[in-house]
């Protein structure tokens, strides 16, 4: 079995040597055929110079790959598209990892039970959160604030997909379900909703059937951004998840109704953030209260692409039907 590391990176220069070294001294079988691909996000940092230097150093495992065009999801997908494994795995730019964490992740899928693997990401240091943030419990966000992924020290079928910081596919998979979405995903277009590239393609996976194992064994240590220590860092992240779980669900709004029932979805849409207000304002438990704070913000991002979606299809329509006026008058004066 053939394996691709994909590591997506942007401006990560002065970290990308701890993880890269982490890949070099990666504890493999002698007979393994592996390969890690750095993918440079059009850094204008040293991240080419980094990169060049472990490909130099070891040229059997290590290659430098550039992708022009901003966006994680493009770095993946080239990442995908030049892979030589049977499997590909992916972690973050700035992890730390077990040198077992390859051959841990991977292992699962020498047998044809699983389509993907998704490993134990936790903290790389001792983080004292304060009083509005749960790590853990009904009201945990440490995955928005660090991609935390731990359930347990049991191996088991994952019923949700894991994230893009420890995670491996068979390379069929993104054969049978298509590349990662390039309209989410972190990227300096704010039209693009930050989450939900990961997640959303291993919803497509399981929803065609494929089965995701939970590797505990597989570990990697994420550490805490002190820049994301803050609530409006959380409540942008939950208004574009919001608009994330819209854009992935590919209908099209007049399909939803908006433009037939536009009061009525209206009515609804006010009915829930209500609702969710109220709890908000009532909790006062600060980790809960923030919680439900961010679940008004979510909302709001489901509103806010539910709407972009019916201006863009109102738009396209009346496009559509400007382009059908001028080619029955051009048809009609064709024929005089």
């Amino acid at each position: 079995m053939r394996v691709s590391v994909v590591l997506c990176t942007y401006n990560r220069a002065a970290h990308l040597p701890n993880v890269l070294d982490g890949l070099a001294r990666s504890v493999m079988p002698a007979t393994a055929d592996w390969e890690v691909l750095v993918v440079d996000n059009n850094s204008s940092d040293e991240t080419a110079s980094v990169a060049n230097d472990f490909a130099e150093k070891y040229p059997a495992q290590f290659r430098y790959v550039f992708e022009k065009r901003p966006g994680k999801s493009h770095a993946l997908n080239t990442g995908v598209r030049e892979a030589r494994g049977d499997v590909i795995a992916f972690l973050d730019d700035d992890v730390t990892l077990e040198p077992t964490w390859l051959r841990n992740l991977t292992l699962p899928l020498e047998s044809g039970d699983w389509a993907g693997v998704g490993g134990r990401t936790i903290l790389a240091e001792q983080f004292s959160p304060p009083a509005w943030l749960a790590l853990e419990g009904p009201h945990r966000m440490g995955f928005a604030l660090a991609a935390l992924f731990d359930e347990g020290n049991e191996a088991h079928e994952l019923r949700e997909p894991p994230f893009g910081a420890n995670m491996a596919y068979r390379k069929k998979c993104f054969e049978r379900c298509g590349l990662f979405r390039t309209d989410m995903g972190p990227s300096p277009d704010r039209d693009v909703p930050r989450p939900n590239e990961d997640t959303e393609f291993g919803r497509r996976v399981i929803a065609a059937g494929g089965r995701i194992c939970y590797e505990p064994s597989a570990v990697v240590y994420h550490p805490v951004p002190s820049d994301r220590i803050r609530k409006e860092y959380f409540l942008r992240w939950w208004f574009d998840a919001g608009r994330a779980q819209i854009r992935e669900i590919g209908r099209r709004p007049d399909i939803l109704g908006i433009q037939r029932r536009y009061w009525a979805i209206t009515k609804i849409v006010l009915a829930v953030v209500s609702v969710r207000a109220l709890r908000w304002i009532v909790s006062f438990d600060p980790a809960k209260r923030f919680f439900r704070k961010c679940m008004v913000w979510l909302t709001a991002g489901q509103i806010a692409e539910i709407y972009r979606q019916w201006g863009a299809a109102r738009e396209a329509d009346s496009t559509a039907g400007a382009i059908e006026r001028l080619d029955s008058a051009t048809e009609t004066l064709a024929t005089r």
